[in-house]
């Protein structure tokens, strides 16, 4: 789709939206040459030369000590400093063995509820306080702290066994002139080392020399990016030719200034010193950690960064603790509770001090021998309420929390719904900590490659001479609903994964039938960047592409008989059909993002030369003969395949003559040779030659997404998830795969850099006009930026327009050094379009959030993984929203780190995200059911449970609290010790435990099915404040009933025998048995789900409680310990009364009656929709086994304007590689001469500064 683009009126530079922009953690020295650098138009752009002064960091080769000298030494502490270069050791644990149980125990004291704890131990160690035996405080504080400690342990060795295993991988280091077998962790800065084929990179090398011609190296970058095409590095010409044997190498004493260690894959600068000369390296000179090293039998480098300095360390960022909002939610209620204790602690001090000068003192028979005063028996009755009354702060909460976050996270585990088969990897909960999270996220950050798509291009259609080809077709033609793929047996050299469903091309191509189809297949052959391999032993041939999408095209000539076999510097072998014919290369006119195209100039066999080019449609149109054919028909395609979201490519043609060919050449070879703006002046002289082309036909590539992307994505988006994606690459691709996965629809208006820059710009404008005092004196409701209504809006934004719209770092010293140098005024008027402060900077970035959170789809592309991280965490400070980042890459561990909930995707290709991540699986796919079905049932576990601990502690605590006015507020309890001590351990946990484990108000599918359930866990519906106090209301109505209906029925009663048992015991047994009766019917009518389990938890906490009240109430258990028993015969003397049974019933019915009836009265007048659904679901589950009968076509085409999603590399391809003649498979002699070829004047160039 085109659209008009608004200049930005305020905008000095318009950002380039191709290239991705620096991170803001550059070096002082990159700062320093960018500030300084500021061209007027009319300059002419020289190369700069890197000023040696200006680099930071220097290594030697094979010089261990000189790394350590006193210069590079930095101060750790006070007088003590260690060496600035890391060790190539990395460390990811918190604990060893000497400083587990100190620090474990440390951050566990930090947990305010655990110090309270261990406070209230200390207090009823002191006798004239307690009121408790000090063992029902101690039991329950060292299960939680041994259970906590548990976890923390089994946690922690996962991570000593993971920096164990990637410490001790082994690689062969030059020590003492030999190679020796060393581990990663005793590499050094400096050091030599030799890396074989499908070796890890263990630190950042300077790559010296390979087995291969001219040190050309191949690496995969998935740990990195999660791309699967080989990316190649070079070495220097002279390391290549001087470096080859072991001697060599260790007499090599070259010294490396190069750049601070920072952060950015996409840059590396730095000088080598060796022999009196200096030569400048490059990211291309680089081997960074994290890559693998493929198809390159060894190859030998210099570590220049180690361990964490290395890029891909640097990248991690920061490892943040994280916490649910529940988490801080709970902690503020707990402080709460403890307010309000000491608050009724207080009160009842108070009023036993009164109770004391009124009553207690002049009542002789309550004389306990104590000279005390009143004060100061109120003083020690205070601490007496607080131990009596520490329940309310309930200590096993947070190990039953602990408990539920694991059976939850084991739960995600064990789900088969989320297994990926075809891998072996199941999903994987890395924390425990999180889960609930899961049920309240508002949005997500996505990457692209490797997490919606595949990474995986597949050659789906095209169009040659106006007809279409693709669909299902018989060999004659005819046109069928479905088909079976062709069959490739006539062709020895097709890959056999490769499938089309055409049989009619194929049949007049091996017929000899369709010219234009042979042109176009030969095309595709011949016009590209490959590199080819020939598998020793097999001989199959091995494509090795710059792009995914370059290698699916030569994949599909190669299987329709027009096999690519070889290449050299100045020819390329085919074989078309059975006959095999090799072109001389004259040109190669190599793609770039400015050109969106690339062309060859190839002579025949029979004298003809011929330029062959493919490219952007929107380039390759205007650039078509008049006299062209085919274009209206060949357009019309281009429509209908961009509307299926495939990737288009022009083909072209055109002969030129011998005397054209020359005239040209020479202008070609002047361009090359410019010492100035060259990349200009080439574009310029390949401009002249790419004119008057004839239209053969354009293909139409698939990037294949993830199974079930767009499904996922629309279930989201209905359960009012906002889903932006932060890539990499380049704009077309991102936007073209936003149409694709649904991101993107037909009926949105999509909003680019500069647009948004504007809007912006004028909000920003608007705001100067505004009297700055009243404007910051008083919040205003912010304006919506789009004001319609009815239309949906996306934005998609470059990370050059981020960077220029959110004022980043780099800019804004650069301007103010530019300020120093006096040559831009500070901007003072409203027509500037930079900050006057930090306060309208962050304004600025208010107005940008607020307007992308008004946006249906957010796309950021050419983001760097430093911007990645910013986004996300510009939404949590702005918008105080719950935010999840899902990626696959180290380019995606930041903002994994960064957002509340990171999910790594396993199984892919690098598992740098995985390590970083709360969560791991498979597919994109399986985020929907971790959301919408573990993540909602966490959260309304967590909040079930927490609601119904909160009220079944203040429904056994208070009862203390009524008791007290009856006994003088003397701090004595109303239950027996050892119910107070098991009350929470043994009566009352199991059935709340299992409803925070089990319960479900719906089933898994009825979850997915009704997205909108999941929106309670977005707006915290199910708990906070309000939830907390009916929580605690409802425990001062069940203690009032469950102690004054006993006090009640006590008042004036006679058993069946006669004797009145109004005693104290038999008042503790009656209300501690109603408060076990109603607790454990109270969460039984507060169950949704029932299974065995909880009917046996609910009886069973009943029977534990008669068994074990009548075993420590016995006579023989009292003669064994009388001290700690002294209840004997309570319960058999009480319990056998009915009126007493009666009683109990009473208590029971009076509490449970009105939480039936407004429970009751709720789903009948105001029913929620979990309600709903929860009341109709046996009808739902009937529609959901029809629908899964009769499923839905996956995919529908929408009727939209063509966009320009064109397939092409989204970087430079090996043009120059094969130009030089780097890949010929010839390795020069140290002795040559260099070579003559015109080719290589840029490289022999820039080897000398």
């Amino acid at each position: 789709m085109s659209r008009r683009r608004v200049e930005s009126p305020s905008s000095m530079e318009q950002p380039d939206d191709e290239v991705m922009p620096y991170s803001d953690d550059e070096t002082d020295d990159e700062l320093d040459v960018s500030s300084e650098e500021e061209p007027e138009p009319q300059d002419v752009h020289l190369p700069v030369e890197v000023k040696v002064s200006e680099m930071g960091w220097k290594v030697k080769a094979n010089d261990r000590p000189y790394h350590h000298l006193p210069e590079f030494d930095k101060k750790v502490c006070l007088c003590f400093k260690k060496s600035r270069y890391a060790g190539n050791a990395i460390k990811t644990y918190k604990y060893n063995v000497i400083t587990f149980i100190p620090l474990n125990l440390f951050e566990q004291f930090k947990r305010a509820a655990n110090l309270y704890f261990l406070g209230l131990l200390i207090l009823q160690v002191i006798p004239d306080i307690s009121t408790l035996p000090w063992y029902t405080t101690l039991i329950p504080l060292v299960v939680v702290l041994g259970v906590t400690a548990i976890k923390d342990l089994v946690d922690d060795l996962a991570r000593h066994r993971m920096d164990k295993e990637i410490n001790g991988r082994k690689c062969d280091v030059l020590m003492d002139g030999r190679f020796v077998e060393s581990k990663w962790r005793n590499i050094e800065v400096g050091d030599v080392v030799r890396l074989k084929k499908n070796d890890f990179i263990p630190a950042d090398i300077l790559l010296l020399s390979s087995s291969n011609p001219n040190s050309l190296t191949y690496v995969e970058t998935a740990e990195l990016d999660g791309e699967t095409n080989l990316k190649f590095k070079l070495g220097l010409r002279v390391t290549d030719e001087r470096l080859q044997e072991e001697r060599q190498l260790a007499e090599f004493n070259g010294l490396v200034e190069c750049e601070e260690p920072n952060n950015r894959l996409d840059k590396f600068l730095g000088v080598m010193q060796w022999q009196r000369e200096r030569f400048p390296l490059d990211l291309d000179n680089m081997l960074l950690r994290g890559c693998t090293i493929r198809n390159t039998e060894h190859c030998h480098g210099l570590v220049i960064y180690a361990g964490a300095d290395t890029k891909i360390m640097r990248n991690g960022g920061k490892t943040r603790f994280k916490r649910t909002k529940i988490d801080e939610l709970m902690n503020y209620m707990v402080y709460t509770i403890f307010v309000l204790l000491i608050l009724v602690a207080a009160g009842l001090a108070i009023g036993h001090t009164f109770w004391y000068e009124e009553i207690g003192a002049n009542a002789w028979y309550l004389f306990d021998g104590k000279n005390q005063g009143a004060s100061h028996r109120g003083f020690l009755s205070f601490w007496g309420y607080i131990i009596v009354l520490n329940t309310m702060v309930p200590i096993s909460l947070y190990v039953s929390v602990e408990v539920i976050r694991l059976g939850q996270s084991k739960f995600i585990n064990w789900d088969l719904q989320m297994y990926f088969a075809e891998k072996d990897t199941p999903a994987k909960a890395r924390t425990t900590t999180l889960n609930e999270q899961l049920g309240q996220i508002e949005y997500i950050f996505s990457d692209k490659t490797g997490t919606l798509t595949q990474n995986v291009m597949a050659f789906k259609k095209c169009t040659i001479a106006g007809r279409n080809y693709g669909d299902p077709t018989t060999a004659e033609g005819v046109s069928l609903d479905r088909g079976k793929p062709v069959d490739w047996s006539w062709n020895q050299l097709a890959d056999r994964k490769f499938e089309f469903m055409d049989h009619s091309l194929v049949a007049n191509l091996r017929a000899g039938k369709d010219k234009d189809a042979s042109e176009f297949f030969k095309l595709l052959a011949l016009c590209h960047t490959i590199m080819v391999e020939h598998k020793e032993g097999t001989g199959e041939l091995v494509y090795q592409a710059a792009s995914p999408d370059e290698g699916a095209l030569v994949t599909a000539a190669r299987n329709f008989g027009y096999v690519f076999l070889s290449r050299t510097q100045d020819t390329i072998t085919i074989k078309e059909l059975n006959q095999e014919n090799t072109y001389e290369m004259l040109a190669l006119l190599d793609f770039n993002s400015d050109r969106k195209r690339m062309s060859i100039i190839l002579r025949f066999p029979d004298g003809r030369i011929r330029l062959y080019c493919k490219g952007a449609d929107t380039v390759i149109y205007e650039r078509l003969s008049p006299n062209s054919r085919h274009k209206e028909t060949t357009q019309t395609s281009l429509d209908v395949f961009a509307n299926a979201t495939l990737r288009t490519l022009c083909l072209c043609y055109k002969d030129i003559s011998a005397a054209e060919y020359e005239a040209w050449s020479r202008k070609h070879k002047e361009a090359q040779l410019s010492m100035s703006d060259r990349d200009a002046a080439l574009d310029r002289v390949y401009e002249q030659i790419e004119g008057n082309l004839l239209l053969i036909g354009a293909t139409a590539i698939e990037d294949k997404l993830q199974d079930g992307v767009p499904e996922t994505i629309a279930k989201l988006a209905k359960a009012d998830i906002k889903i932006w994606v932060l890539t990499g690459d380049k704009k077309e691709t991102a936007e073209n795969i936003g149409f694709a996965c649904s991101l993107l629809t037909d009926d949105m208006q999509i909003h680019y850099g500069e647009d948004v820059n504007e809007k912006l710009t004028v909000r920003q404008a608007t705001r100067r006009r505004v009297t700055q005092t009243i404007l910051r004196g008083k919040k205003k409701a912010a304006e919506p930026f789009f004001t319609d209504p009815g239309q949906k809006n996306a934005l998609i934004i470059t990370g050059g327009w981020l960077n220029e719209i959110l004022y980043e770092k780099k800019k804004k010293r650069r301007r103010l050094r530019l300020r120093r140098l006096g040559r831009r005024a500070p901007p003072t008027s409203p027509q500037d379009g930079q900050p006057m402060d930090d306060w309208e900077k962050e304004m600025r970035q208010v107005d940008f959030v607020d307007m992308a959170c008004e946006c249906e789809s957010v796309i950021c592309c050419r983001v760097t993984p430093k911007q990645k991280a910013n986004v996300v965490s510009l939404v949590k400070k702005y918008k105080k929203a719950i935010t999840l980042s899902i990626g696959d890459g180290a380019n995606d561990v930041n903002m994994i780190k960064t957002a509340d909930i990171g999910v790594g995707i396993s199984g892919q290709e690098g598992m740098q995200a995985v390590m970083s991540s709360d969560y791991a699986f498979a597919q994109f796919r399986y985020l929907e059911r971790l959301l919408l079905v573990h993540g909602r049932w966490s959260y309304i576990r967590m909040c079930k449970f927490l609601r119904f601990f909160f009220f079944k502690n203040f429904s056994f605590t208070l009862v203390h609290f009524w008791y007290s006015f009856f006994n003088g507020y003397s701090a004595q309890v109303a239950y027996e010790d050892w119910f107070i001590t098991l009350y929470n351990l043994c009566y009352s946990a199991l059935p709340v435990l299992l409803v925070g484990l089990l319960d479900q108000d719906v089933n898994d599918k009825l979850s997915l099915k009704f997205p909108k359930l999941y929106l309670p866990g977005q707006q915290g519906a199910l708990f906070n404040y309000k939830n907390f106090f009916i929580s605690l209301f409802h425990g001062i109505f069940v203690s009032l009933i469950i102690f004054f209906i006993p006090y009640g029925a006590f008042l004036q009663t006679m058993g069946q025998d006669g004797e009145a048992p109004s005693d104290y015991q038999s008042l503790a047994v009656v209300t501690a048995t109603s408060l076990v009766f109603i607790v454990n019917l109270q969460m039984s009518l507060d169950t949704s789900y029932w299974t065995f389990v909880n009917c046996f938890a609910v009886l069973g906490s009943i029977a534990i409680y008669f068994g074990i009240m009548f075993d420590i109430h016995s006579a023989g258990i009292h003669v064994i310990f009388p001290a700690a028993f002294h209840f004997t015969g309570a319960a058999s003397n009480a319990l056998r009364q009915p009126y007493l049974w009666l009683t109990i019933i009473l208590t029971v019915g009076i509490s449970l009656l009105p939480v039936i009836c407004i429970q009751f009265l709720h789903k009948a007048i105001w029913p929620s929709v979990g309600d709903k659904v929860h009341r109709n679901r046996k009808k739902y589950e009937m529609e959901l086994k029809e629908e899964d009968k009769k499923k839905p076509s996956a995919f529908e085409r929408g009727r939209r304007s063509r966009r320009s999603g064109y397939a092409f590399s989204h970087s430079r391809g090996y043009a120059d590689l094969i130009a030089s003649g780097r890949s010929i498979r010839r390795r020069p002699q140290p002795s040559a001469g260099l070579q003559d070829s015109i080719r290589e004047v840029p490289q022999r160039e820039a080897e000398n500064i």
